[in-house]
């Protein structure tokens, strides 16, 4: 036998596309040639695989080596094709039994000595193989984290050897059962916060519906505490929602076992670029908007970002899911983040401080603000100010509410508006609005008084009816109240 094909999977965005391995010997002077658009990683394969076999004891074929990654339009990167390369040159060469390959597909980078290292989006790969009718060998490690996918066969291996004897039949591979489900997550504590009720009720109704949320005050009144504190009050992930987020994290290489059905919270520094908040390179990889999908995305000292990187927020804030698009590739990647936001209402950060003076000019204030585009602000939901505490309040202000108790509320909540309308009151649109959002005579008034005198954009008109379907789900309200009206539309009095 010349010619072997070993199954294997790329990586295209969320997707996973079928890739044959194809490996032939033929007559003539010894060579290895690999083609098939392979990145510069996937062509250092040659030197792994050639010293992994002779450190594992095999042969290496002295002869034409072509290796063909098919489809030969498809880009492939990393070493994930060093395992099904190595297994092609054996069958091929008659070491191992060739038609035993056909019941498997593989994936994993080797070693010199021959051990398989993890690699990078496996529970992506195991999404996209669920219908293939194979089962998967991959490393150890990477098998455990691919054995989450539901009714998944996954075989762990440890080295080449292994993956080999277990094709010979000799010592079989053992099947990787899901791993157990770990006790509830950790957060930190929501009663950790004292005072700012306002803000504790804004967090409140932004997690009860999926609202984002912008919160305004002087440095060290609590904003980064409340932020951090969002993810605890939010209801548990449901399993897609989990598997989702851990085949995101899969694809950018920081899914770590312990974060199974945490809900992500992350915090870039405002040095980061557009490319690094919604994602890019090339090959396209997910970006900070994506790695924080079902969870929260905390941008501290907001206008101080980028302006160029915020403006590209815009669109996964609205749609739910990023398109990266290049000259030869594109990859979508979903991008259903909860953004929270905080800023100082000035430069120096004291304006309207009880107990510091503010330095700076008017003009100071109006450019520090002008840093944020209307279209941004209009698509944030809650805007709400985060005063400095008075000493008095400080000292002898009692706990608040714990984080579980809030959490209470919050999947209730989320409970009614799944059984009312499927989705999340942040996701309603268009029609689901007017069906579901349905508010009293009074109320009706006071939002028609609120547009003609706040000036509310449309797209400002149904993110208030959306907060106040919010409100009235937290009261336990079928229909929204004139007060539901009035809560949220203190919620869009701006910044300052």
């Amino acid at each position: 036998m010349t010619l072997a094909v070993v199954a294997s999977r790329a990586l295209a965005g969320m997707d996973a596309p079928e890739v044959a391995v194809e490996c032939h010997l033929a007559n003539g002077l010894p060579a290895f040639t690999l083609v098939g658009l392979a990145e510069a990683e996937v062509k250092e394969a040659r030197d792994r695989v050639r010293a992994a076999l002779l450190q594992s004891g095999f042969e290496f074929p002295q002869r034409r080596i072509t290796v063909n990654l098919a489809p030969a339009d498809l880009p492939k990167e990393s070493g994930r094709f060093d395992l099904p390369i190595a297994l092609g040159l054996l069958a091929a060469s008659g070491q191992i039994p060739g038609e035993k390959l056909k019941d498997y597909e593989f994936a994993g980078e080797l070693a010199l000595g021959g051990q398989l290292r993890p690699i990078r989006g496996a529970l992506a790969m195991l999404l996209g193989a669920a219908d293939s009718g194979r089962a998967f060998i991959l490393p150890r490690a990477s098998a455990e984290e691919a054995a989450r996918v539901e009714d998944a066969r996954v075989f762990a291996a440890d080295s080449l050897l292994a993956v080999c004897a277990h094709l010979l039949e000799r010592a079989p591979l053992h099947r990787v059962s899901p791993p157990a489900v770990a006790g509830a997550p950790a957060y930190p504590d929501l009663a950790d916060v004292k005072g700012q009720q306002g803000a504790r009720r804004a967090l409140e109704v932004a997690a009860a519906g999926g609202h984002s949320l912008l919160m305004s005050g002087p440095p060290g009144t609590g904003k980064s505490m409340l932020a951090a504190r969002l993810p605890g009050i939010l209801p548990p992930m449901a399993r897609d929602e989990a598997l989702e987020s851990a085949a995101v994290l899969s694809l950018a290489g920081l899914f770590r076992p312990e974060l199974w059905g945490v809900r992500p919270l992350r915090s870039p520094h405002h040095s980061a670029s557009g490319v690094a908040l919604v994602g890019g390179g090339n090959p396209p990889r997910p970006g900070e908007v994506s790695q924080a999908s079902h969870g929260v995305l905390f941008l501290d000292e907001l206008p101080e970002f980028d302006r160029k990187a915020l403006e590209a927020l815009r669109e996964p804030l609205e749609a739910g899911h990023i398109t990266i698009s290049r000259a030869a590739r594109q990859a979508d990647f979903p991008a259903r983040f909860q953004l929270v936001a905080a800023m100082n209402p000035c430069a120096c950060g004291f304006l309207g401080h009880p107990a510091q003076r503010c330095r700076c000019t008017p003009d100071q204030v109006a450019r520090y603000r002008s840093k944020l585009s209307g279209p941004l602000l209009d698509r944030i939901d809650l805007h709400v100010e985060v005063p400095a505490l008075p000493e008095a309040d400080l000292t002898s202000a009692r706990p608040g509410e714990a984080s579980a108790t809030v959490r209470q509320r919050v999947a209730s909540a989320r409970d009614r508006q799944l059984a009312r309308q499927g989705k999340a009151n942040a996701q309603l649109a268009g029609r689901d609005i007017d069906r579901f959002c349905a508010a009293e005579a009074s109320a009706e008034a006071l939002l028609k008084q609120a547009i003609s005198r706040l000036g509310l954009s449309a797209r400002a008109y149904h993110r208030v009816l959306r907060v106040a379907r919010t409100v009235a789900d937290l009261g336990g309200s079928d229909t929204i109240l004139a007060g539901h009206v009035a809560e949220a539309i203190q919620y869009r009095r701006g910044v300052g």
